[in-house]
């Protein structure tokens, strides 16, 4: 069975619009129509183009033809791949193609033989894949999601359009950054009698001013007065899940990290929230501010830049 170029023989190249396709297609339906034409294969001709219009109108029949059909040349030896599986289904209602008699070999080995008795052939449809930007409290406690997501169509001029659709989604607790929702039957449409693909949906969260994700663990930046950090503290923090008291050592210094087990992304087992100090120096805006400053100055022999002893 040799491999057919469809585009070849509307005189068409790969990149047409759906308009482009169909008003070749007109034009040499008219020039090969038996009842016109006086070439003596003219019958057979109007059948393939026919056959080749019927493919690449049709929007999922053209995707499907052009992946099968990518990497082969016309006049070639041509069997479908393996994992091909039983084709497409195709209503045989299209100008210039006849009755299921009327196909070629080729096209039945693509998208199958209408036949009476025989089981329609079918092929599941694509999975689909879209990213969702959830907030980092979602992971912690789960949500319902009500998310719109636009997918690529055809319009009638043969261009690529989007159509938005609202789906709506659970959000389970503990998911984490780079997981994937699987949505069954939510992908594209099958084919003949198979079923639809499935949507897989990428979690990732939201940009957030205090907390970050890394995996199931999260940090937090904690700014500290220069005297919480030095004598150490009591303070009260907020964190993705509410609220705890947390106990600052005394001399901790920017950078350090406090390690709040088990308060991360839930999870089994769960993450944990990490506490980033960072020093805050008040402003010097009043008399009273820069004498306090002023005063510091005098009672430490301190200088940052010099390098410290071990």
């Amino acid at each position: 069975m040799k491999f057919k170029d469809y585009y070849e023989m509307l005189g068409v190249p790969r990149s047409a619009t759906q308009e482009e396709i169909k008003q070749s297609y007109r034009k040499l339906a008219r020039k090969f129509h038996p009842d016109v034409s006086k070439d003596p294969d003219a019958e057979d001709r109007f059948k393939e183009l026919g056959e080749a219009y019927a493919v690449l109108k049709d929007p999922e029949k053209r995707v499907a033809y052009d992946q099968v059909g990518s990497e082969w040349k016309t006049g070639q030896d041509f069997k479908p791949p393996p994992d091909w599986g039983a084709g497409f289904e195709f209503n045989v209602n299209d100008a210039g193609m006849g009755n299921g008699s009327d196909h070629s070999d080729f096209f039945e080995a693509l998208f199958g033989r209408q036949s009476r008795g025989r089981q329609q052939p079918h092929m599941q449809g694509q999975d689909h894949h879209a990213m969702v930007m959830i907030d980092l409290a979602d992971a912690y406690q789960g949500t319902k999601r009500s998310i719109s997501l636009r997918m690529p169509a055809y319009d009638d001029q043969g261009h690529v359009t989007t159509q938005e659709r609202k789906l709506e989604v659970s959000i389970p607790k503990g998911i984490r950054a780079g997981q994937h929702l699987r949505l069954s039957g939510q992908g594209g449409s099958g084919f003949g009698t198979g079923s639809a693909g499935d949507l897989f949906l990428e979690i990732t969260f939201n940009p957030d001013p205090q907390f970050r994700a890394d995996g199931r663990d999260v940090y937090m930046d904690l700014p500290l007065t220069p005297w919480e950090a030095a004598l150490g503290a009591s303070i009260t923090v907020m964190t993705p899940e509410g609220s705890v008291q947390l106990t600052i050592p005394p001399g901790s210094i920017a950078g350090r990290k406090l390690r709040l087990k088990g308060r991360g992304i839930p999870g089994s087992p769960p993450g944990d929230l990490y506490v980033v100090m960072s020093i805050a120096l008040p402003p010097a805006d009043s008399d009273q501010a820069r004498g306090a400053y002023q005063a510091m100055a005098k009672a430490f022999d301190f200088n940052p830049r010099e390098p410290r002893k071990g």
